[in-house]
Protein backbone atom coordinates (compact mmCIF):
# COMPACT_ATOMS: atom_id res chain seq x y z
CA UNK A 1 0.00 0.00 0.00
CA UNK A 2 1.62 3.53 -1.14
CA UNK A 3 1.61 6.14 1.14
CA UNK A 4 -0.98 9.54 0.96
CA UNK A 5 1.82 10.81 -0.60
CA UNK A 6 2.22 8.69 -3.15
CA UNK A 7 -1.40 8.37 -4.12
CA UNK A 8 -2.13 11.91 -4.00
CA UNK A 9 0.69 12.49 -6.56
CA UNK A 10 -1.00 9.70 -8.57
CA UNK A 11 -3.94 12.14 -8.37
CA UNK A 12 -2.32 14.71 -10.16
CA UNK A 13 -0.67 13.41 -13.14
CA UNK A 14 -2.42 15.11 -16.65
CA UNK A 15 -4.22 12.85 -19.19
CA UNK A 16 -1.90 13.93 -22.00
CA UNK A 17 0.87 11.80 -23.68
CA UNK A 18 3.96 11.43 -22.00
CA UNK A 19 6.48 8.88 -20.81
CA UNK A 20 6.77 7.48 -16.95
CA UNK A 21 10.10 6.45 -15.15
CA UNK A 22 9.27 4.44 -12.19
CA UNK A 23 12.28 4.27 -9.52
CA UNK A 24 13.51 1.91 -6.66
CA UNK A 25 14.66 3.20 -2.78
CA UNK A 26 17.71 3.55 -4.49
CA UNK A 27 16.33 6.01 -6.73
CA UNK A 28 17.10 3.61 -9.52
CA UNK A 29 15.30 3.78 -12.18
CA UNK A 30 14.07 0.21 -13.24
CA UNK A 31 10.86 1.14 -15.57
CA UNK A 32 9.78 2.92 -18.83
CA UNK A 33 6.69 3.02 -19.90
CA UNK A 34 4.56 5.29 -22.37
CA UNK A 35 0.94 6.11 -22.60
CA UNK A 36 -1.61 8.03 -24.80
CA UNK A 37 -3.00 8.98 -21.61
CA UNK A 38 -0.80 9.56 -18.83
CA UNK A 39 -3.14 9.48 -15.89
CA UNK A 40 -4.91 6.21 -16.74
CA UNK A 41 -2.06 4.22 -17.60
CA UNK A 42 0.37 5.31 -14.15
CA UNK A 43 -2.87 4.46 -11.78
CA UNK A 44 -3.35 1.42 -13.52
CA UNK A 45 -0.67 -0.39 -11.99
CA UNK A 46 -1.80 0.98 -8.41
CA UNK A 47 -5.52 0.61 -8.91
CA UNK A 48 -5.92 -3.30 -9.63
CA UNK A 49 -4.21 -6.55 -8.69
CA UNK A 50 -1.04 -7.96 -10.23
CA UNK A 51 0.84 -11.38 -10.41
CA UNK A 52 4.54 -12.74 -10.73
CA UNK A 53 6.89 -10.18 -12.15
CA UNK A 54 4.54 -7.49 -12.70
CA UNK A 55 3.58 -7.75 -8.98
CA UNK A 56 7.63 -7.58 -7.95
CA UNK A 57 7.79 -4.41 -10.05
CA UNK A 58 4.96 -2.35 -8.56
CA UNK A 59 5.79 -3.74 -4.94
CA UNK A 60 9.83 -2.44 -5.65
CA UNK A 61 8.56 1.11 -6.99
CA UNK A 62 9.16 3.52 -4.04
CA UNK A 63 8.53 7.03 -6.62
CA UNK A 64 8.17 7.77 -10.20
CA UNK A 65 7.52 10.98 -12.64
CA UNK A 66 6.62 11.25 -15.69
CA UNK A 67 7.57 14.02 -19.02
CA UNK A 68 4.88 15.20 -20.80
CA UNK A 69 4.94 15.38 -24.81
CA UNK A 70 2.34 16.80 -27.60
CA UNK A 71 1.96 13.64 -29.26
CA UNK A 72 2.03 9.71 -28.99
CA UNK A 73 4.78 9.58 -31.89
CA UNK A 74 6.74 11.83 -29.01
CA UNK A 75 6.08 9.50 -26.25
CA UNK A 76 6.92 6.60 -28.28
CA UNK A 77 10.33 8.10 -29.39
CA UNK A 78 11.21 9.28 -26.18
CA UNK A 79 10.61 6.08 -24.42
CA UNK A 80 12.72 4.12 -26.57
CA UNK A 81 15.65 6.93 -26.30
CA UNK A 82 15.38 6.49 -22.17
CA UNK A 83 15.57 2.78 -22.43
CA UNK A 84 18.36 2.99 -23.82
CA UNK A 85 19.88 5.57 -21.84
CA UNK A 86 18.69 4.01 -18.53
CA UNK A 87 18.48 0.25 -19.05
CA UNK A 88 15.41 -0.21 -16.60
CA UNK A 89 15.36 -3.66 -15.00
CA UNK A 90 12.03 -4.70 -15.78
CA UNK A 91 12.36 -3.31 -19.66
CA UNK A 92 14.89 -5.99 -20.22
CA UNK A 93 12.18 -8.86 -20.56
CA UNK A 94 11.76 -7.42 -24.32
CA UNK A 95 15.85 -7.26 -24.67
CA UNK A 96 17.08 -9.78 -26.81
CA UNK A 97 21.18 -9.81 -27.26
CA UNK A 98 20.46 -12.50 -29.84
CA UNK A 99 22.58 -11.92 -33.61
CA UNK A 100 21.10 -13.78 -36.08
CA UNK A 101 23.40 -14.88 -39.49
CA UNK A 102 23.50 -13.13 -42.79
CA UNK A 103 25.23 -14.45 -45.41
CA UNK A 104 28.31 -12.60 -46.48
CA UNK A 105 29.28 -12.25 -50.54
CA UNK A 106 32.78 -11.05 -51.12
CA UNK A 107 34.40 -9.63 -54.30
CA UNK A 108 37.15 -8.39 -54.01
CA UNK A 109 39.90 -9.32 -53.96
CA UNK A 110 38.30 -12.90 -54.72
CA UNK A 111 35.22 -13.83 -54.76
CA UNK A 112 33.83 -15.86 -51.54
CA UNK A 113 30.77 -16.71 -49.43
CA UNK A 114 30.58 -17.12 -45.56
CA UNK A 115 28.18 -16.99 -42.40
CA UNK A 116 28.75 -14.17 -40.70
CA UNK A 117 27.17 -12.93 -37.19
CA UNK A 118 27.61 -9.13 -36.83
CA UNK A 119 25.63 -6.32 -35.29
CA UNK A 120 27.34 -3.47 -36.67
CA UNK A 121 26.54 -4.62 -40.56
CA UNK A 122 26.96 -0.64 -41.46
CA UNK A 123 31.07 -1.33 -41.37
CA UNK A 124 31.18 -4.31 -43.55
CA UNK A 125 32.00 -3.55 -46.87
CA UNK A 126 30.44 -7.41 -48.60
CA UNK A 127 27.32 -7.85 -49.87
CA UNK A 128 24.66 -9.16 -46.86
CA UNK A 129 21.71 -11.54 -47.11
CA UNK A 130 19.27 -12.62 -44.58
CA UNK A 131 19.49 -12.24 -41.48
CA UNK A 132 18.30 -16.15 -41.55
CA UNK A 133 16.65 -17.08 -38.32
CA UNK A 134 17.16 -20.69 -39.21
CA UNK A 135 21.23 -21.39 -38.73
CA UNK A 136 20.85 -24.57 -40.41
CA UNK A 137 19.31 -23.31 -43.17
CA UNK A 138 22.03 -20.63 -44.25
CA UNK A 139 24.53 -22.97 -43.79
CA UNK A 140 22.94 -25.15 -46.32
CA UNK A 141 22.56 -22.76 -48.78
CA UNK A 142 26.47 -20.95 -48.66
CA UNK A 143 27.64 -25.35 -48.66
CA UNK A 144 25.26 -25.47 -52.03
CA UNK A 145 26.34 -22.62 -53.98
CA UNK A 146 30.30 -23.26 -52.78
CA UNK A 147 29.76 -26.71 -54.27
CA UNK A 148 28.62 -24.96 -57.55
CA UNK A 149 30.70 -21.70 -57.60
CA UNK A 150 33.95 -22.32 -57.92
CA UNK A 151 34.54 -19.46 -55.14
CA UNK A 152 37.86 -19.03 -52.69
CA UNK A 153 37.27 -21.56 -50.28
CA UNK A 154 40.59 -21.06 -48.05
CA UNK A 155 40.61 -18.60 -45.31
CA UNK A 156 44.12 -17.50 -46.49
CA UNK A 157 45.77 -17.84 -50.08
CA UNK A 158 48.15 -21.14 -49.97
CA UNK A 159 51.42 -20.81 -52.82
CA UNK A 160 49.57 -23.45 -54.84
CA UNK A 161 46.55 -24.68 -56.47
CA UNK A 162 44.61 -27.22 -53.59
CA UNK A 163 42.10 -29.80 -53.65
CA UNK A 164 39.49 -27.34 -54.13
CA UNK A 165 41.13 -26.55 -57.50
CA UNK A 166 41.48 -30.03 -58.67
CA UNK A 167 37.62 -30.77 -58.08
CA UNK A 168 36.60 -27.79 -59.87
CA UNK A 169 35.19 -26.11 -56.86
CA UNK A 170 38.18 -22.85 -57.04
CA UNK A 171 39.54 -21.43 -60.05
CA UNK A 172 43.04 -21.20 -58.67
CA UNK A 173 43.10 -17.61 -57.78
CA UNK A 174 46.57 -18.36 -55.99
CA UNK A 175 48.17 -18.99 -59.00
CA UNK A 176 46.08 -17.94 -61.79
CA UNK A 177 44.99 -14.14 -62.94
CA UNK A 178 40.96 -14.61 -63.11
CA UNK A 179 39.15 -12.32 -65.49
CA UNK A 180 36.96 -9.80 -63.94
CA UNK A 181 33.89 -10.51 -66.27
CA UNK A 182 33.88 -14.07 -65.41
CA UNK A 183 33.59 -13.13 -61.50
CA UNK A 184 31.11 -10.48 -62.13
CA UNK A 185 29.32 -12.93 -64.22
CA UNK A 186 29.69 -15.52 -61.46
CA UNK A 187 28.29 -12.86 -58.77
CA UNK A 188 25.91 -11.38 -60.68
CA UNK A 189 24.57 -15.03 -60.55
CA UNK A 190 25.04 -15.69 -57.08
CA UNK A 191 23.29 -12.75 -55.85
CA UNK A 192 20.12 -13.79 -57.82
CA UNK A 193 20.11 -16.57 -55.95
CA UNK A 194 19.89 -15.17 -52.61
CA UNK A 195 17.77 -12.86 -53.73
CA UNK A 196 15.26 -16.19 -53.80
CA UNK A 197 15.74 -16.71 -57.97
CA UNK A 198 16.56 -20.21 -57.95
CA UNK A 199 15.51 -21.19 -61.95
CA UNK A 200 18.59 -19.54 -62.85
CA UNK A 201 20.92 -22.29 -61.30
CA UNK A 202 18.71 -24.79 -62.10
CA UNK A 203 18.25 -24.41 -65.73
CA UNK A 204 22.14 -23.63 -65.97
CA UNK A 205 22.89 -27.15 -64.26
CA UNK A 206 20.41 -28.56 -66.50
CA UNK A 207 21.99 -27.97 -69.53
CA UNK A 208 25.65 -29.17 -67.55
CA UNK A 209 24.30 -32.29 -66.70
CA UNK A 210 22.84 -33.01 -70.19
CA UNK A 211 26.26 -31.59 -72.21
CA UNK A 212 27.98 -34.13 -69.83
CA UNK A 213 25.47 -36.61 -70.51
CA UNK A 214 26.27 -36.46 -74.35
CA UNK A 215 29.73 -36.81 -73.68
CA UNK A 216 29.24 -40.12 -72.16
CA UNK A 217 30.85 -38.23 -68.83
CA UNK A 218 28.38 -40.26 -66.80
CA UNK A 219 29.82 -39.30 -63.42
CA UNK A 220 29.83 -35.58 -63.95
CA UNK A 221 26.11 -35.78 -64.82
CA UNK A 222 24.90 -37.68 -61.92
CA UNK A 223 27.16 -35.07 -59.52
CA UNK A 224 25.17 -32.09 -61.48
CA UNK A 225 21.78 -34.31 -61.01
CA UNK A 226 22.34 -34.30 -57.31
CA UNK A 227 23.43 -30.29 -57.11
CA UNK A 228 19.64 -30.41 -59.00
CA UNK A 229 18.65 -32.52 -56.63
CA UNK A 230 19.65 -30.64 -53.43
CA UNK A 231 18.20 -27.45 -54.80
CA UNK A 232 15.17 -28.58 -55.31
CA UNK A 233 15.25 -29.89 -51.87
CA UNK A 234 15.57 -26.55 -50.71
CA UNK A 235 12.83 -24.91 -52.53
CA UNK A 236 10.58 -27.72 -51.58
CA UNK A 237 11.41 -26.86 -47.75
CA UNK A 238 10.32 -23.20 -48.09
CA UNK A 239 6.24 -22.85 -47.72
CA UNK A 240 4.84 -20.82 -50.72
CA UNK A 241 2.22 -18.93 -48.41
CA UNK A 242 1.27 -16.10 -51.31
CA UNK A 243 0.95 -14.71 -54.48
CA UNK A 244 2.41 -11.43 -52.93
CA UNK A 245 6.23 -11.18 -54.70
CA UNK A 246 7.68 -8.25 -52.41
CA UNK A 247 9.09 -8.66 -49.06
CA UNK A 248 6.93 -8.65 -45.86
CA UNK A 249 6.90 -9.83 -42.13
CA UNK A 250 4.22 -10.80 -40.64
CA UNK A 251 3.61 -10.78 -36.63
CA UNK A 252 1.06 -13.17 -35.19
CA UNK A 253 0.53 -13.68 -31.34
CA UNK A 254 -1.00 -15.32 -28.79
CA UNK A 255 -2.12 -14.87 -25.22
CA UNK A 256 -3.12 -17.08 -22.22
CA UNK A 257 -1.86 -17.50 -18.26
CA UNK A 258 -0.14 -14.37 -18.17
CA UNK A 259 2.02 -15.47 -21.21
CA UNK A 260 2.04 -13.28 -24.18
CA UNK A 261 3.75 -15.26 -27.26
CA UNK A 262 4.52 -13.66 -30.43
CA UNK A 263 5.79 -15.49 -33.61
CA UNK A 264 7.20 -13.26 -36.18
CA UNK A 265 7.04 -14.88 -39.67
CA UNK A 266 9.51 -13.66 -42.72
CA UNK A 267 8.13 -13.47 -46.05
CA UNK A 268 10.12 -13.45 -49.29
CA UNK A 269 8.79 -13.72 -52.76
CA UNK A 270 5.53 -15.33 -51.25
CA UNK A 271 7.50 -17.78 -49.13
CA UNK A 272 8.13 -18.18 -45.70
CA UNK A 273 11.53 -17.51 -45.01
CA UNK A 274 12.13 -17.33 -41.40
CA UNK A 275 9.91 -18.10 -38.47
CA UNK A 276 10.98 -16.47 -34.68
CA UNK A 277 9.31 -17.33 -31.61
CA UNK A 278 9.43 -14.96 -28.33
CA UNK A 279 7.72 -15.23 -25.07
CA UNK A 280 7.06 -12.86 -22.76
CA UNK A 281 5.86 -12.87 -19.11
CA UNK A 282 3.74 -10.75 -16.89
CA UNK A 283 2.99 -7.51 -18.19
CA UNK A 284 0.08 -5.20 -18.30
CA UNK A 285 -0.94 -3.95 -21.27
CA UNK A 286 -0.52 -6.55 -24.07
CA UNK A 287 -0.62 -3.96 -27.22
CA UNK A 288 2.17 -2.08 -24.91
CA UNK A 289 3.88 -5.17 -25.42
CA UNK A 290 2.97 -6.05 -28.97
CA UNK A 291 4.60 -2.54 -30.16
CA UNK A 292 7.51 -2.72 -28.77
CA UNK A 293 8.32 -5.92 -29.68
CA UNK A 294 7.61 -5.00 -32.99
CA UNK A 295 10.24 -1.58 -33.05
CA UNK A 296 12.45 -3.63 -31.02
CA UNK A 297 12.73 -6.01 -33.98
CA UNK A 298 13.65 -4.17 -36.56
CA UNK A 299 16.96 -2.91 -34.51
CA UNK A 300 17.62 -6.52 -35.40
CA UNK A 301 16.05 -6.81 -38.95
CA UNK A 302 15.95 -4.72 -41.61
CA UNK A 303 12.92 -3.16 -42.23
CA UNK A 304 10.57 -4.80 -45.63
CA UNK A 305 8.44 -3.20 -47.84
CA UNK A 306 5.70 -3.95 -45.30
CA UNK A 307 4.14 -5.33 -42.07
CA UNK A 308 1.37 -7.52 -41.16
CA UNK A 309 -0.22 -6.95 -37.58
CA UNK A 310 -3.73 -7.61 -35.58
CA UNK A 311 -5.58 -5.12 -35.00
CA UNK A 312 -4.65 -4.28 -30.96
CA UNK A 313 -2.37 -1.57 -31.64
CA UNK A 314 -2.13 1.62 -33.46
CA UNK A 315 -1.53 1.20 -36.76
CA UNK A 316 -0.83 4.64 -37.60
CA UNK A 317 1.70 5.33 -34.94
CA UNK A 318 3.44 2.37 -36.04
CA UNK A 319 3.35 3.47 -39.29
CA UNK A 320 5.02 6.92 -38.64
CA UNK A 321 7.87 5.46 -36.51
CA UNK A 322 8.94 2.95 -38.73
CA UNK A 323 8.04 4.82 -42.09
CA UNK A 324 6.94 1.82 -43.70
CA UNK A 325 2.85 0.29 -44.66
CA UNK A 326 1.21 -1.77 -41.78
CA UNK A 327 -1.72 -3.93 -42.62
CA UNK A 328 -3.99 -5.04 -40.78
CA UNK A 329 -5.74 -7.54 -42.85
CA UNK A 330 -9.24 -8.12 -43.07
CA UNK A 331 -9.35 -11.00 -45.78
CA UNK A 332 -8.02 -12.70 -48.30
CA UNK A 333 -4.57 -14.02 -48.56
CA UNK A 334 -2.45 -11.42 -46.43
CA UNK A 335 -5.19 -12.58 -43.44
CA UNK A 336 -5.05 -16.18 -44.37
CA UNK A 337 -1.02 -15.55 -43.36
CA UNK A 338 -1.56 -13.75 -40.31
CA UNK A 339 -3.78 -16.43 -39.30
CA UNK A 340 -1.12 -18.88 -39.61
CA UNK A 341 1.19 -16.70 -37.78
CA UNK A 342 -1.40 -16.53 -35.25
CA UNK A 343 -1.54 -20.32 -34.69
CA UNK A 344 1.89 -20.88 -35.15
CA UNK A 345 2.29 -18.35 -32.04
CA UNK A 346 -0.95 -20.73 -29.55
CA UNK A 347 1.42 -23.97 -31.11
CA UNK A 348 4.87 -22.81 -30.01
CA UNK A 349 3.64 -21.53 -26.57
CA UNK A 350 1.63 -24.52 -25.16
CA UNK A 351 5.09 -26.79 -24.08
CA UNK A 352 7.57 -23.57 -23.56
CA UNK A 353 4.52 -21.88 -21.23
CA UNK A 354 3.92 -24.77 -18.94
CA UNK A 355 8.22 -25.15 -18.57
CA UNK A 356 8.59 -21.43 -18.23
CA UNK A 357 5.61 -21.74 -15.58
CA UNK A 358 7.10 -24.55 -13.74
CA UNK A 359 10.61 -23.42 -13.42
CA UNK A 360 9.50 -19.84 -12.34
CA UNK A 361 7.61 -20.98 -9.50
CA UNK A 362 10.72 -22.84 -8.29
CA UNK A 363 12.71 -19.60 -9.02
CA UNK A 364 10.79 -17.91 -6.55
CA UNK A 365 10.34 -20.68 -4.44
CA UNK A 366 13.89 -21.15 -3.91
CA UNK A 367 14.04 -16.87 -3.65
CA UNK A 368 11.49 -16.77 -1.25
CA UNK A 369 13.15 -19.30 0.84
CA UNK A 370 16.12 -17.85 1.16
CA UNK A 371 15.08 -14.69 1.93
CA UNK A 372 13.14 -16.70 5.08
CA UNK A 373 16.61 -17.85 6.06
CA UNK A 374 18.20 -15.10 5.62
CA UNK A 375 15.97 -12.49 7.00
CA UNK A 376 16.09 -10.10 4.59
CA UNK A 377 12.72 -8.05 3.19
CA UNK A 378 14.17 -8.46 -0.39
CA UNK A 379 16.55 -10.39 -3.09
CA UNK A 380 16.54 -9.43 -6.29
CA UNK A 381 20.19 -9.14 -7.17
CA UNK A 382 23.08 -11.37 -5.63
CA UNK A 383 27.06 -10.78 -6.64
CA UNK A 384 29.11 -13.49 -6.50
CA UNK A 385 32.88 -13.57 -5.89
CA UNK A 386 36.05 -15.94 -6.96
CA UNK A 387 39.51 -16.01 -7.12
CA UNK A 388 42.07 -18.16 -9.27
CA UNK A 389 45.57 -18.40 -9.54
CA UNK A 390 48.44 -21.25 -10.33
CA UNK A 391 50.62 -21.88 -7.41
CA UNK A 392 50.61 -18.25 -6.61
CA UNK A 393 50.93 -16.66 -9.80
CA UNK A 394 48.65 -15.49 -12.23
CA UNK A 395 45.98 -14.21 -9.66
CA UNK A 396 42.62 -13.20 -11.08
CA UNK A 397 39.40 -12.29 -9.28
CA UNK A 398 36.00 -12.58 -10.74
CA UNK A 399 32.48 -11.49 -9.92
CA UNK A 400 29.17 -12.81 -11.33
CA UNK A 401 25.55 -11.23 -10.99
CA UNK A 402 22.41 -12.94 -10.52
CA UNK A 403 18.90 -10.87 -10.77
CA UNK A 404 16.21 -12.79 -9.66
CA UNK A 405 18.52 -15.88 -9.43
CA UNK A 406 18.96 -15.57 -13.21
CA UNK A 407 22.59 -14.78 -14.94
CA UNK A 408 23.34 -11.22 -15.68
CA UNK A 409 26.11 -11.70 -17.53
CA UNK A 410 26.55 -8.40 -19.30
CA UNK A 411 27.17 -7.73 -15.45
CA UNK A 412 30.19 -9.66 -15.03
CA UNK A 413 33.25 -8.58 -14.07
CA UNK A 414 37.03 -9.69 -14.74
CA UNK A 415 39.51 -8.42 -12.30
CA UNK A 416 43.59 -8.61 -12.73
CA UNK A 417 45.21 -8.80 -9.30
CA UNK A 418 47.90 -6.20 -8.39
CA UNK A 419 48.26 -6.49 -4.79
CA UNK A 420 51.60 -8.04 -3.66
CA UNK A 421 50.68 -10.09 -0.74
CA UNK A 422 48.99 -12.57 -3.50
CA UNK A 423 47.13 -15.25 -1.07
CA UNK A 424 43.17 -15.83 -1.14
CA UNK A 425 42.17 -13.53 1.36
CA UNK A 426 44.07 -10.39 0.26
CA UNK A 427 43.28 -11.34 -3.90
CA UNK A 428 39.40 -11.41 -2.07
CA UNK A 429 39.74 -8.11 -0.20
CA UNK A 430 41.35 -6.04 -3.61
CA UNK A 431 38.46 -7.15 -5.65
CA UNK A 432 35.57 -6.63 -3.14
CA UNK A 433 36.80 -2.78 -2.74
CA UNK A 434 37.70 -2.17 -6.29
CA UNK A 435 34.40 -3.32 -7.24
CA UNK A 436 32.21 -1.51 -4.08
CA UNK A 437 34.34 1.84 -4.35
CA UNK A 438 33.51 1.76 -7.74
CA UNK A 439 29.51 1.38 -6.91
CA UNK A 440 30.04 4.45 -4.63
CA UNK A 441 32.37 6.52 -7.08
CA UNK A 442 29.50 5.89 -10.32
CA UNK A 443 26.31 5.37 -7.98
CA UNK A 444 25.74 1.70 -9.35
CA UNK A 445 23.18 -0.46 -8.37
CA UNK A 446 24.46 -2.30 -5.01
CA UNK A 447 23.22 -5.95 -4.94
CA UNK A 448 21.20 -7.39 -1.88
CA UNK A 449 23.23 -10.36 -1.36
CA UNK A 450 26.73 -11.22 -1.59
CA UNK A 451 28.07 -14.50 -2.17
CA UNK A 452 31.93 -15.55 -1.60
CA UNK A 453 33.41 -19.25 -2.14
CA UNK A 454 34.16 -20.06 1.73
CA UNK A 455 33.39 -20.03 5.22
CA UNK A 456 34.03 -17.35 8.16
CA UNK A 457 37.65 -16.20 7.04
CA UNK A 458 36.38 -14.87 3.48
CA UNK A 459 33.03 -13.68 4.71
CA UNK A 460 35.12 -11.57 7.67
CA UNK A 461 37.52 -10.12 5.17
CA UNK A 462 34.49 -9.11 2.61
CA UNK A 463 33.30 -7.26 5.44
CA UNK A 464 36.09 -5.82 6.73
CA UNK A 465 36.19 -3.94 3.13
CA UNK A 466 31.77 -3.17 2.51
CA UNK A 467 32.24 -2.01 6.26
CA UNK A 468 35.27 0.23 5.86
CA UNK A 469 33.33 1.76 2.72
CA UNK A 470 30.20 2.35 4.94
CA UNK A 471 27.92 0.16 3.01
CA UNK A 472 25.39 -2.22 4.55
CA UNK A 473 25.38 -5.79 2.36
CA UNK A 474 24.41 -8.84 3.68
CA UNK A 475 27.43 -11.33 2.98
CA UNK A 476 27.00 -15.31 3.08
CA UNK A 477 29.70 -18.40 2.38
CA UNK A 478 29.27 -21.08 0.10
CA UNK A 479 31.01 -24.28 1.86
CA UNK A 480 32.60 -27.25 0.15
CA UNK A 481 32.67 -31.11 1.24
CA UNK A 482 35.25 -33.07 1.03
CA UNK A 483 34.51 -33.86 -2.70
CA UNK A 484 34.58 -30.26 -3.45
CA UNK A 485 30.80 -29.51 -4.07
CA UNK A 486 28.80 -26.95 -2.35
CA UNK A 487 27.55 -28.11 1.37
CA UNK A 488 25.99 -25.43 3.41
CA UNK A 489 25.06 -21.65 3.63
CA UNK A 490 27.77 -20.29 6.11
CA UNK A 491 26.20 -16.72 7.37
CA UNK A 492 27.86 -13.70 8.80
CA UNK A 493 27.62 -14.91 12.02
CA UNK A 494 29.60 -18.23 11.52
CA UNK A 495 26.26 -20.25 11.55
CA UNK A 496 25.78 -23.11 8.82
CA UNK A 497 22.73 -24.24 7.39
CA UNK A 498 22.95 -27.53 5.58
CA UNK A 499 20.49 -28.07 2.73
CA UNK A 500 19.14 -31.31 1.16
CA UNK A 501 20.75 -32.49 -1.75
CA UNK A 502 17.39 -32.71 -3.83
CA UNK A 503 16.16 -28.74 -2.38
CA UNK A 504 16.03 -26.29 -5.24
CA UNK A 505 17.65 -23.71 -3.48
CA UNK A 506 20.44 -26.06 -2.90
CA UNK A 507 20.01 -26.39 -6.40
CA UNK A 508 20.07 -22.52 -7.51
CA UNK A 509 23.00 -21.73 -5.15
CA UNK A 510 25.16 -24.86 -6.50
CA UNK A 511 24.62 -23.75 -10.07
CA UNK A 512 25.80 -19.93 -8.87
CA UNK A 513 28.70 -21.28 -7.50
CA UNK A 514 29.54 -23.40 -10.30
CA UNK A 515 29.25 -20.05 -12.48
CA UNK A 516 31.41 -18.07 -10.66
CA UNK A 517 33.97 -20.75 -10.60
CA UNK A 518 34.22 -21.24 -14.65
CA UNK A 519 34.06 -17.66 -14.93
CA UNK A 520 37.00 -17.15 -12.91
CA UNK A 521 39.07 -20.08 -14.03
CA UNK A 522 38.10 -19.36 -17.83
CA UNK A 523 39.85 -15.59 -17.01
CA UNK A 524 42.96 -17.76 -15.75
CA UNK A 525 43.08 -19.87 -18.10
CA UNK A 526 42.90 -16.42 -21.11
CA UNK A 527 45.49 -14.41 -18.96
CA UNK A 528 48.17 -17.77 -18.45
CA UNK A 529 47.59 -18.37 -22.04
CA UNK A 530 47.41 -15.48 -23.97
CA UNK A 531 48.43 -12.97 -21.40
CA UNK A 532 51.02 -14.68 -19.39
CA UNK A 533 53.79 -13.26 -21.83
CA UNK A 534 52.38 -9.45 -21.08
CA UNK A 535 52.47 -10.88 -17.33
CA UNK A 536 56.14 -12.09 -17.86
CA UNK A 537 57.06 -8.73 -19.37
CA UNK A 538 55.98 -6.66 -17.01
CA UNK A 539 58.50 -8.31 -14.18
CA UNK A 540 61.42 -6.59 -16.21
CA UNK A 541 62.84 -3.61 -15.87
CA UNK A 542 63.18 -1.07 -18.92
CA UNK A 543 59.68 -3.05 -20.79
CA UNK A 544 57.28 -0.41 -20.24
CA UNK A 545 53.95 -0.49 -21.91
CA UNK A 546 54.76 0.54 -25.18
CA UNK A 547 57.94 -2.02 -25.76
CA UNK A 548 55.57 -4.47 -24.38
CA UNK A 549 53.17 -3.85 -26.81
CA UNK A 550 56.23 -3.90 -29.59
CA UNK A 551 57.35 -6.87 -28.40
CA UNK A 552 53.48 -8.93 -28.23
CA UNK A 553 52.93 -7.66 -31.73
CA UNK A 554 56.39 -9.07 -32.80
CA UNK A 555 56.63 -12.58 -31.33
CA UNK A 556 53.65 -13.79 -29.68
CA UNK A 557 54.73 -16.37 -27.30
CA UNK A 558 57.66 -16.62 -24.55
CA UNK A 559 59.03 -19.92 -26.88
CA UNK A 560 59.83 -17.19 -29.98
CA UNK A 561 60.81 -14.28 -27.77
CA UNK A 562 63.45 -16.83 -26.23
CA UNK A 563 64.78 -18.18 -29.36
CA UNK A 564 64.92 -14.90 -30.94
CA UNK A 565 68.80 -13.64 -31.16
CA UNK A 566 69.86 -10.31 -28.95
CA UNK A 567 70.82 -8.38 -31.92
CA UNK A 568 66.91 -8.74 -33.26
CA UNK A 569 65.64 -8.17 -29.55
CA UNK A 570 68.14 -4.78 -29.89
CA UNK A 571 65.34 -3.26 -32.69
CA UNK A 572 62.89 -2.90 -29.56
CA UNK A 573 64.58 -2.78 -26.45
CA UNK A 574 67.96 -1.61 -25.23
CA UNK A 575 70.77 -3.98 -25.24
CA UNK A 576 70.98 -4.38 -21.07
CA UNK A 577 67.20 -5.03 -21.25
CA UNK A 578 67.59 -7.60 -24.02
CA UNK A 579 69.76 -9.85 -22.16
CA UNK A 580 68.37 -9.59 -19.17
CA UNK A 581 65.00 -10.40 -20.67
CA UNK A 582 66.57 -13.36 -22.57
CA UNK A 583 67.79 -14.48 -19.00
CA UNK A 584 64.75 -13.69 -17.19
CA UNK A 585 63.00 -16.27 -20.02
CA UNK A 586 65.40 -19.59 -20.00
CA UNK A 587 65.66 -19.13 -15.76
CA UNK A 588 61.23 -19.50 -16.12
CA UNK A 589 61.53 -22.10 -18.83
CA UNK A 590 63.90 -24.17 -17.43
Amino acid sequence: MKNAEFIEKLSLIPEKPGCYLYKDKDDIIIYVGKAKNLKRRVNSYFNRIHTGKTKVLVDNINSFQYIVTNSEIESLILEINLIKKYNPKYNILLKDDKTYPYISLSTKPYPSLKIIRSKNRKKIKDKLFGPYPNVVSAKETVNLINRIYPLKKCNNLPKDVCLYYHINECLGYCKYKISEEKINNMVKEITSILNGDYKLITKKLEEEMQKASDNLNYEKALDLKNKIESIKTTINKQIIVSSIKHNFDVFGIYEKDNYLTITTLIIKDGIITGKINKIIDDYIDISDVYLRYIIDFYDKFPLPKQIVINDIIDKSLLEEYLQIEVLIPKKGDVLKILNMANLNSEISSREKIELLKRNDEARYNAINLLKEKLNLDKLERIELFDNSHLFGTYYVGAMVVFDDFLPNKKEYRKYKISTENKDDLSAMKEVVYRRYYKVLLENLQKPDLIIVDGGPLQINAVKEIIDSLNINIKVIGLKKDDHHRTSSIVLDNNEEIILPKDNGLFLYLTKMQDEVHRFAISYHRDIKSKGSIESILENIEGIGEKRRKKLLKKYGSVNKMKEAPIEQLEQIIPKNVAIELKKYLNDLTK
